[in-house]
């Protein structure tokens, strides 16, 4: 008798887990100290200002079915946090879903979506469970190297969609030049794909001039229809309120919108309408963001500083203007899957950067994540790292 896991669908049966979260289940210890989870720090998580919100928009309503595009008073605040219209705002659950439901409006099997390589894990997943072919353009400290997406294009290239997570991206924390930003507003209009443009970190800036979005630039430029934006509550607010927005043109939104309702219908009456107690209110969140943005400023410092005193000799690291995560650099060129067992040994942990790589190659890069260990932790946590590189002695 077949196993019943035959009857799983094509596409089911194609998908893959996520391997940053099997690799925090992995490290899920007491004694770990991890550098390899994305999460907000738990200790900014505005506990008794969403409780005062509860207070105040608990109701029949707020308990009651919503608006599959997002509920009135969310979609305004984030209209004028992006100066867009509200009839262009959709609200998603989680901007995960938004990069989900916008690979489902725009893909067909066989499609080609352009990614920077390295690349956030959540986006290659999306479009491979839509089943596009990924084409990968390199990266460096700028970004998206929109050079050579260029000559791909003009030697034949022709992707339905170019994604890019354009602030302090997850997992090198560059954030796109704005002179690259005007040349791929460019691009698209003449070759007519969509940008996609992820923006989870964007107010986690403490350092270095704002760079207006992309979808600001092509709305200058009278190409906003082949942009879309998304934004996120979850770094800045609650991952758990699973929260995202999606700023686009007519013609997506209407097809994102029916997709959604699909989906889920809508997302949560009640925690859109928190989050909009907050959101919209100016006073607490630059207080917020400020307390925010100083610690992470600071744990980076002390992650980098740690990295210099301790393995400057075998990992690089540059220090980051804004973000959640360091891009280091084993300088021997020698593959950070092979450092993870050792490291794990010693107590610390990491993303290895192949997991962030679309062809799955070895990689000298892991990420590191500064935002939920204390200064006293991020420097033990990299003298663990160099006990697993044998650079330092034993705890």
């Amino acid at each position: 008798m077949e196993s019943a896991a035959t009857l799983l669908s094509a596409r089911a049966r194609s998908s893959t887990s996520s391997v940053i979260r099997d690799l925090l289940r992995l490290v899920d210890r007491p004694d770990m100290l991890s550098l390899a989870g994305g999460l907000p720090a738990a200790e900014f998580l505005p506990v008794e200002r969403l409780a005062a919100a509860t207070e105040r928009v608990i109701s029949p309503r707020s308990l009651q079915y919503g608006p599959t595009e997002g509920m009135l008073e969310l979609r305004t605040v984030v209209a004028h946090r992006l100066g867009a219209a509200v009839d262009d705002i959709v609200i998603c659950t989680g901007s995960q879903q938004g990069l989900d439901l916008v690979a489902r409006a725009l893909l067909d099997p066989g499609d080609v979506v352009v990614v920077e390589h390295p690349s956030y894990l959540g986006s290659l997943q999306s479009y491979r469970a839509n089943g596009a072919v990924l084409h990968p353009v390199e990266g460096d400290d700028e970004g998206l190297r929109v050079d050579r997406l260029a000559a791909d294009l003009a030697a034949g290239l022709r992707p339905k969609l170019v994604s890019v997570v354009t602030d302090f991206a997850n997992p090198t924390g560059a954030t796109l030049a704005h002179d690259r930003r005007v040349v791929l507003v460019e691009l698209a209009a003449r070759y007519g794909f969509v940008v996609l443009e992820d923006n989870p970190y964007g107010e986690l800036r403490w350092a270095g001039e704002h760079t207006t979005s992309i979808g600001s630039i092509a709305a200058a430029a009278g190409g906003s229809d082949r942009v879309v934006t998304l934004g996120s509550a979850s770094k800045v607010l609650s991952p758990g309120l699973r929260l995202g927005w999606m700023r686009g043109p007519a013609w997506l939104l209407d097809a994102v919108v029916k997709l959604k309702q699909s989906a889920d219908l809508h997302t949560s009456s009640l925690d859109q309408l928190l989050a909009a107690d907050v959101l919209g209110d100016p006073a607490f969140m630059a207080d917020h963001l400020e307390r925010i943005r100083t610690s992470y400023r600071d744990r980076s410092t002390a992650l980098v500083d740690a990295i210099e005193e301790l393995v400057g000799d075998r990992v690089e690291a540059r220090r980051p203007d804004g973000g959640m995560f360091l891009w280091a650099r084993l300088r021997d060129g020698s593959s950070t899957s092979d450092l993870f067992d050792r490291a794990l040994d010693a107590g610390v942990s990491f993303v290895p950067g192949a997991a962030f790589a679309p062809d799955d190659a070895p990689s000298d890069r892991m990420r590191m994540c500064f935002t939920t260990l204390s200064a006293g932790d991020l420097h033990r946590a990299v003298g663990r790292l160099g006990e697993a590189l044998g650079a330092v002695g034993p705890r």
